[in-house]
């Protein structure tokens, strides 16, 4: 019987040239990413085409408030190098820069393409790039065609047990979901990534530094580092935190092997010395944008307005399913205090893997970025516990010959991959019911949409916009003007600035105090729509210290009077 089940042990390889990737396999691949990416354009043709006559959808499925940000940076960089925070009334210098909206406005210039059609060629880009570069990365770690099969689509669907979150809320919980971030936290998730935070999915190309360095070290070559460490240069100047998980997974890895070989892995200290010194200058950047500038370093300091963590660690098979369970057992059945013997793949993917459970705990408040990427090496030990331990064990029990063992192993890989994917089911289709709401964020009135366009012609770059949050997290990317209230992060004092709107708006506020904010932050234009108008009865029209600069509908933009 184990002779008949050699052919399902995972086989580690040492030399790229030991597997060869069929272009049949590649053109799997390329078909998987496009059907995955029409079944993802679905909600967002929905939202357009549903949209009713007074409302417009803004093009953005999933987290609003950040992805406006990003599209505040895609309109500065459309005319400069560097931007300004328009999130905030502060008056600042353009002084931040990010690599892949610059990359993202330029082109978009060129084309002739605003953020909302930018960003869905970020999305189809981006996911083509990731899932041929996991196939390639897999493709090292398994000769055979139906784990390398395996892991791949673990990869990009496989996701947490959410959905029991979910059937609890309809059940026992009186409608309350208990732990919300465990089932839409979007980093681990590949599948939910792509539907709606694709900067995620273009952020964990991270790890081709890896491929790279692998391949490198097979060949023990230096000349992979060096590449390695310009690609890894040109990510972090996208996401300077990645640089903590590209060091974070090398050192580990290095570690384990000296450990092994009971000496220093020269080649291993090299190429980290050669990543390090070519990569980590947009990480200095990046500390001393927030240690330097006020402005920055008040915009750190406000992370934890989200209060978005990793999990704590007894609800990280909630956040992540079942193929971390498999992962987590895979591990640890391997042993992982005996390295002797063990190959220099395990080793990485043992070392990836751990060290992640460090990284994702980080005393920094972006902590639970470092989930992103982490589904890699959790589908990668997961397939090796597939092959090595689950489908031996049923076949025993069954006693089946050869080929019905293949035929057990795609069974029980086809229920397990579908089992993992069951909250991502969900997800998908709670994106139709949430977008038939018409409602904000989503949806702005068509009326709100000529305010903006007025504001965009009207309003000078530096003037300030005041309205309520719903509208203000548009008001940059839209306009080009500073919001006095945009983001939990962006916006300083963003729990001042959001208790100073409700005062502006609410009837009982004394008139004065309603001009002091207006000084106080040199506020040039009040925005009052529908939903200024809920936020506190508050008639502006009435108001003689205000005048009429534009009106539409239920709309309306006000000025500070001027003084006589």
């Amino acid at each position: 019987m184990q002779a008949e089940l050699s052919y399902t042990s995972v086989q580690a390889k040492e030399d790229a040239a030991a597997v060869e990737v069929t272009r049949q396999e590649w053109l799997f691949v390329i078909v998987t990413a496009l059907v995955v990416l029409i079944v993802t354009m679905l909600p967002y043709l929905y939202a357009y085409w549903s949209a009713p006559p007074d409302r417009q959808f803004m093009g953005v499925i999933y987290n609003v408030p950040d992805h406006m940000q990003y599209f505040s940076w895609f309109r500065e960089f459309g005319e400069s190098n560097l931007s300004a925070n328009k999130l905030t009334p502060e008056p600042n210098e353009p002084i931040f820069f990010n690599l892949l909206w610059w990359g993202m406005a330029r082109i978009g210039g060129v084309l002739g393409i605003g953020y909302a059609g930018m960003y869905q060629i970020l999305r189809w880009t981006a996911t083509i790039l990731f899932l041929l570069l996991v196939y390639r990365m897999v493709s090292w770690f398994f000769a055979d065609r139906l784990q390398r099969t395996t892991a791949f689509l673990l990869i990009l669907f496989g996701a947490g047990f959410g959905w029991v979150l979910i059937l609890m809320k309809y059940t026992i919980t009186n409608g309350e979901l208990l732990w919300p971030l465990d089932v839409y936290v979007a980093e681990p998730n590949t599948f939910l990534s792509i539907l709606g935070s694709p900067h995620f999915v273009a952020a964990a190309l991270y790890m081709f530094v890896f491929d790279l360095v692998l391949r490198g070290q097979a060949k023990n070559q230096l000349r992979y580092a060096v590449y390695a460490g310009l690609f890894a240069l040109f990510m972090g100047w996208q996401h300077a935190y990645d640089l903590l998980i590209v060091y974070g997974v090398l050192g580990a890895y290095g570690l384990l092997v000296w450990i092994r070989d009971r000496k220093l892995p020269m080649y291993l200290l090299w190429s980290g010395l050669i990543i390090g010194v070519i990569s980590v200058w947009p990480a200095l950047y990046s500390v001393w944008l927030t240690t330097h500038d006020p402005l920055w370093e008040q915009v750190l300091a406000q992370f934890a307005n989200a209060g978005v963590y990793s999990p704590p660690l007894y609800r990280l098979p909630v956040l992540l399913g079942l193929p971390f369970l498999l992962a987590l057992f895979t591990a640890l059945r391997q042993n992982p205090f005996k390295l002797r013997g063990v190959s220099n793949n395990d080793l990485f993917v043992r070392g990836w893997f751990w060290i992640s459970f460090v990284l994702i705990y980080l005393p920094v408040d972006y902590q639970i970025h470092m989930l992103n990427g982490w589904q890699v090496p959790i589908a990668i030990l997961a397939t090796q516990g597939i092959f090595a331990y689950v489908v031996p064990v049923l076949a025993h029990r069954s006693a089946l010959g050869k080929t019905l063992v293949r035929r057990l192993a795609i069974t029980t890989v086809a229920i397990i991959i579908a089992f993992s994917a069951f909250t991502n089911i969900y997800l998908f289709g709670w994106r139709f019911y949430d977008l038939n709401r018409h409602d904000y964020p989503y949806y702005l009135y068509q009326d709100e949409i000529a305010a903006l366009r007025w504001l965009e012609a009207n309003a000078a770059s530096e003037v300030v916009v005041l309205s309520s949050l719903a509208i203000g997290q548009y008001i940059p990317a839209e306009t080009g003007a500073h919001a006095f209230l945009a983001h939990w992060a962006q916006t300083v004092d963003y729990y001042g600035k959001e208790a100073a709107v409700a005062r502006f708006f609410d009837v009982a506020t004394p008139e004065q105090k309603r001009r002091q904010i207006v000084a106080d932050f040199g506020v040039d234009y009040v925005f009052w729509g529908p939903m200024e108008q809920a936020i506190g009865n508050y008639i502006l029209s009435d108001d003689a210290n205000f005048q009429v600069m534009f009106t539409q509908g239920n709309v309306a933009i006000f000025a500070p009077a001027e003084t006589p």
